[in-house]
């Protein structure tokens, strides 16, 4: 049976592991798991780029950062290229969303019929301050924001997506009532959970003990890599977190996950209410991860498992029960399984590099090579991660490579960047990377685009003056 209809949801800054069905022990997440069980979870997708703006422009159109020049947070997807959206809708089916989409502007045809809620980013411009890395700013005045704000209470991100969540489920209602008459649709629905500020409702904090939280992995990280130590000195956030306000704050995520995990379970309820359910493929993925104080960071921006891998399910008419799909994916994936599940063709100008996450299920291919990108704030230099079979490679461009042994160094305590007895595979890394872009062409590129935004907004000096925030207002705030 082939669903009619496609429901994307997505969160923001949620960690792959955190979620009882890729084996965390203690959060709480029973409709994400139930998904899981009737579906096919996967176990090594990876985002576009770690952080959110690039990774939303590289989700709508199916590229890589570089191929479409959305390296950062003050350059959002602005409509120009095709999105999957401005297929699906030429092909005929209605393509809606609701919540955070963090593109430039709805002034702009981002490819949706209607965007409801939408949250993009301030100004149309974003976040100016991460143009400048050469030298880097002083950003610890705005670091400390993320440690002074966790622990029980609602935030403005909260009360968005409980409007997110009751939207969502009357759009799904009234789709229920007009089943019959209606066109083929993909609702893309995006909520802010868990992404911080670090503040869980009372409800869902109280799900969880002080004295249960796990400490973080590795805190004292790879510090003597320079663009590590460039990065942790930039995203300092850490230094502000002792061990009462670390454990607030990882409690505070975990409740916000379920949070997340709640809205989710409203949605699927609707689904089933409205007689969906039969007729509807149901995906479920975030932009990226979330440190959480893993090898000395918080947030994302780095290349770790913890900030570059995102969870995804998939579940719905047709899909496979209760599989795991271990074969390397990518969130650009996206873009040809919309198109395949509303029936649209594909052309030769079609993105080259996803592939349908239904054939990934069938065909497996370990030795597909996954790429990951950052030119943003924090970063002395662009650096890129591929991911094939066992191994993470991230090349930093003037700076030595890191590598990973994931089968059987799964947290990533030893980098093989520089170890004897590694010079293959380190050697195939290159060579992976390389078939996919050349790094100094492209970092080259990419400094030179944010020069040009930094001259267009005023210079430096003016930067601060325009827009220095931790976080995206939401729509009411902004």
């Amino acid at each position: 049976m082939v669903a009619k209809n496609l429901l994307i949801i997505m969160s923001d800054e949620h960690c792959r592991d955190v979620l009882g069905c890729y084996g965390h022990q203690l959060v709480k997440t029973p409709h994400l798991d139930a998904l899981a069980t009737r579906g096919v979870r996967f176990s090594n997708v990876y985002t576009p780029s770690p952080i959110c703006v690039p990774t939303r422009a590289a989700i709508a159109t199916g590229r890589y950062i570089h191929e479409i020049g959305n390296w950062d947070s003050a350059s959002p997807y602005d409509g120009t290229v095709a999105s999957w959206g401005h297929r699906a809708r030429d092909g005929g089916a209605r393509a809606v969303s609701i919540g955070k989409l963090h593109f430039r502007s709805s002034d702009d045809d981002n490819g949706f019929d209607e965007e409801i809620l939408p949250m993009h980013v301030v100004g149309g411009i974003g976040w100016p301050q991460g143009l400048v890395r050469q030298p880097m700013p002083d950003y610890r005045d705005h670091a400390a924001e993320l440690a002074g704000d966790v622990g029980r209470g609602e935030s403005s991100y909260t009360t968005y997506d409980r409007q997110i969540c009751a939207r969502a489920c009357s759009w799904l209602n009234e789709a229920g009532r007009c089943a019959d008459d209606s066109a083929p649709w993909t609702l893309f629905v995006s909520f802010v959970a868990p992404h911080y500020p670090l503040k869980a409702p009372e409800e869902f904090y109280d799900l969880y003990r002080l004295e249960d939280i796990d400490a973080p992995r590795h805190r004292e990280g790879h510090m003597n890599h320079p663009v590590i130590a460039a990065m942790r000195q930039f995203w300092c956030y850490d230094d502000f977190f002792d061990d009462a306000k670390l454990r607030q704050g990882r409690l505070a995520y975990y409740g916000l996950v379920s949070l997340l995990d709640h809205h989710v379970g409203r949605l699927l309820a609707a689904l089933e209410q409205t007689g969906l359910a039969d007729d509807t493929t149901v995906i479920y993925t975030s932009d990226h991860g979330e440190l959480l104080g893993n090898h000395g960071f918080w947030t994302k921006s780095l290349m770790y498992e913890e900030s570059a891998a995102v969870p995804l399910i998939m579940a719905g008419p047709g899909v496979a029960k209760g599989e795991v799909c271990g074969a390397p994916a990518s969130l650009i994936d996206l873009y040809p399984t919309v198109l395949e599940a509303m029936g649209v063709e594909t052309t030769d100008n079609e993105p080259r590099h996803g592939r349908p996450l239904t054939g990934t299920v069938v065909a497996p291919d370990a030795d597909r090579t996954i790429l990951s990108e950052y030119h943003d704030g924090g970063s002395p230099t662009g650096f890129m991660m591929v991911r094939w079979a066992d191994w993470k490679y991230v090349h930093y461009v003037g700076a030595p490579p890191q590598l990973f042994d994931l089968a059987n160094d799964p947290t990533e305590l030893g980098d093989l960047g520089l170890s004897t007895g590694h010079e293959g595979v380190r050697r195939e890394g290159e060579e992976r990377l390389r078939a996919l872009l050349d790094p100094d062409v492209v970092n080259a590129r990419a400094l030179a685009d944010q020069q040009a935004k930094i001259a267009a907004l005023g210079g430096i000096e003016k930067l601060d003056a325009l827009f220095s925030f931790n976080h995206t207002p939401t729509p009411r705030e902004a």
